[in-house]
């Protein structure tokens, strides 16, 4: 049984009488043993299972706890066990009311929001200050989601961005606009999954008994209201306050740390026994963590015997002589390469070490930078089959016909909602049979000058200006081209569409569709969009061999999804599968390329950390938007704390490229790798002023 599997401090946790316990359960010291430990206590308690929540921070942790209970008590006990993220429970909870949740992920929201947005003239408000861009207002008001239960949006810009409280009542009605925009169209997105649970938890009846949440260190305020709102009366928080990494989201280190002033009857464990890693290796990250303030005290015990390999510093003259003298490293390795990882605090990072890598044909993969599924050019195929599928679809319309030029996301959404009009509600039947008879499919525009609103008057021009497109009819007598915004490029790009769809619906097996969009003279003009923005210098010009690089790069993802459709026979299922089910596929196999964010919770015989040059690792960049020193120290003591047997600690002098040269990061004079010298004085003198 779980119990009997577990050392001294973990069964004493596991077994603590109901309350609110917290149990700070430091790296390689077994949480999810005590998790499960826990578990099996409130089952052999006589708890019904069905008033057990877990939850987790992915599904995967979930499924893995559930799987070790089933093992032990069934499957048919651990079944009925709520279990998963705070957005899936959230979900489950709020299908079951309503029968249907529309939920959108935060890039088709994000596309929504900036129509709303750029209905506005922030420019007839004069000022020193330049208005926040939609994707940076859209990613504040998340944020504020995540963090604020007291202020409104408005209160809270002013509060926080003191500079731009001229904007803040323009900014906080285009918050208001989009949520009524989601409301009519009944869409969620995954902050509303939470709220709506808050507001709605006693109308539920949860039912549970305990409470049990992992990575309890990463909650931010709205999550935290989340497990007060299940209204349980016994909670079981596992964390550590070290490797609190998630700030940039919104997660709040001050509720792990105010544990015991939130609650009267809390009780607090410690796990100390570090099962993972030798004695080098943990002696140096706790040197490290321990120039952060201490929360509560813990120190690390090694339980591990026989000979050990000390961590090694490794020094390089050149950036790029570091990524290939750590693949050349990794080539002679004995240790099996799907037990070796790479960790990075940046991108750049992981560029140059997966190049380095396949030059030696060594394969790898990566997590953490932006996923195939993610890729631009793979959203734009699958939008384009998702408009065949669902034509109610406006986000995908969005974000396919807005690769054109003149058609911002704005523009985009009135042409749906047009299109929708003269085709009686339907987006292919308006493109297809649209009703000419329509004189005006764009209705009346609102008017407020004084939240920059456009007027209302908008002149219809006439679609001869056309002509020499070459249109099929009934698209040229399409009332919708008499909109005065579209230009010759955005009326190509809307045949282009016309065409494909047509053509598409002749198909039936998802390999042909997926096939046929990319050979598509659309999807040409996608590519040309994209790789022109990822080939632009900053002086605006573009590179036509990156150009060239990136059109390569994307026939290649191109190639990989055609691949990966064959198995499939059914459309819902394909796009089901590459949509939702995305996170769970990955390219390549092999070395681990791992982000710093990606690799919590993973262990590994070999780690390599790369780039520990200040400016890098620590990040400054994103220490002066919403970090801190603190939490860098944190992020690299999760990346120590990775390695089982060896760690590498590299860093280098010179970037031959940007011919910029590095100081090392302060991270190894506090690892004592390095004697403290005039580097490090300045180093500290830095930090001590900012």
């Amino acid at each position: 049984m779980p119990l009997t599997r577990l050392n001294s401090e973990q069964l004493q946790a596991a077994t603590a009488p109901s309350a609110h316990n917290l149990i700070i359960a430091s790296a390689g010291t077994g949480k999810t043993s005590t998790i499960v430990g826990r578990i099996a206590h409130l089952l052999q308690s006589g708890i019904d299972p069905k008033q057990i929540l877990l939850l987790t921070f992915t599904n995967k942790a979930a499924a893995e706890m559930l799987e070790r209970v089933a093992a032990d008590f069934g499957s048919s006990i651990a079944s009925k066990i709520d279990a998963g993220t705070f957005h899936a429970i959230s979900y489950r909870w709020l299908k079951r009311r309503d029968g249907r949740v529309m939920l959108k992920q935060q890039r088709e929201l994000k596309t929504l929001f900036r129509s709303v947005y750029e209905k506005r003239s922030f420019h007839l408000l004069d000022g020193e200050n330049s208005p926040f861009g939609a994707a940076y207002l859209y990613d504040q008001y998340l944020f504020y989601q995540n963090i604020e239960a007291v202020l409104s949006f408005e209160e809270w810009l002013v509060r926080t961005h003191e500079e731009h409280s001229r904007f803040a009542l323009i900014y906080s009605d285009i918050v208001d606009e989009f949520e009524t925009l989601k409301s009519r169209y009944g869409f969620l997105n995954f902050n509303d999954l939470l709220l709506q649970m808050c507001s709605l938890s006693q109308e539920l009846e949860l039912g549970y008994k305990e409470v049990l949440v992992d990575e309890y260190q990463d909650t931010n305020s709205l999550q935290a209201r989340v497990i007060e709102a299940m209204g349980a009366e016994s909670l079981f928080c596992v964390g550590d306050y070290d490797q609190s990494i998630y700030a940039f989201n919104g997660a709040d280190i001050s509720i792990i740390s105010t544990f015991e002033k939130r609650y009267s009857d809390a009780k607090v464990y410690t796990l100390s026994k570090n099962y993972r890693s030798t004695a080098g290796i943990l002696s140096l990250a706790s040197k490290v963590i321990s120039h952060n303030e201490r929360i509560f005290k813990k120190s690390l015990e090694v339980t591990r015997d026989g000979d050990t390999v000390a961590p090694k510093l490794l020094i390089y003259d050149e950036l790029f002589n570091q990524y290939h003298s750590i693949a050349k490293m990794i080539s002679h390795s004995d240790t099996q390469h799907s037990q070796i990882a790479v960790i990075f605090r940046n991108n750049s990072s992981a560029d140059g070490i997966e190049t380095a890598l396949r030059e030696l044909d060594i394969n790898s993969k990566r997590k953490g930078g932006v996923s195939f599924f993610d890729s631009k050019e793979i959203k734009a195929i699958l939008d384009i089959y998702t408009l065949l599928v669902n034509q109610d679809d406006m986000m995908a319309f969005i974000h396919v016909v807005e690769y054109s030029k003149g058609i911002g996301s704005a523009l985009a959404k009135e042409l749906f909602v047009a299109l929708q009009r003269v085709g009686s509600g339907s987006l292919l039947q308006g493109l297809f049979s649209p009703d000419t008879t329509v004189s005006d499919p764009f209705g009346k525009r609102v008017k407020n000058h004084q939240l920059g609103l456009f007027d209302d008057y908008l002149e219809l021009g006439s679609a001869g200006r056309f002509v020499t497109l070459d249109l099929p009819k009934k698209l040229f007598a399409n009332p919708i081209l008499k909109h005065p915004r579209l230009n010759k490029e955005s009326v190509f790009m809307l045949k282009e569409l016309y065409t494909l769809l047509q053509k598409l619906q002749k198909l039936n097996n998802p390999t042909d569709i997926v096939k046929k969009i990319v050979d598509s003279e659309l999807f040409k003009i996608i590519i040309e969009s994209i790789s022109r923005k990822r080939s632009q210098l900053k002086d605006g010009s573009i590179d036509e061999k990156l150009q060239l690089e990136s059109k390569e790069r994307i026939a290649r993802k191109c190639v990989l999804l055609i691949e990966l459709s064959r198995p499939y026979k059914e459309h819902d299922r394909f796009l089901n599968a590459m949509i939702l089910g995305s996170s769970d596929l990955t390219q390549g196999e092999g070395v681990q390329l791992l982000s710093i964010h990606a690799s919590k919770g993973l262990e590994y015989k070999d780690v390599y950390i790369v780039d520990l040059m200040d400016g890098r690792f620590p990040n400054r960049r994103l220490m002066s938007q919403r970090g801190s020193l603190d939490e860098e120290r944190r992020l690299f003591y999760v990346a120590v704390t990775r390695a089982k047997d060896r760690l590498y600690l590299s860093s280098a002098k010179y970037d031959k490229i940007r011919k910029i040269e590095f100081v090392p990061s302060i991270f190894l004079y506090e690892a004592a790798l390095l004697k403290k010298d005039e580097n490090y004085r300045a180093l500290v003198a830095k930090d001590s002023s900012s």
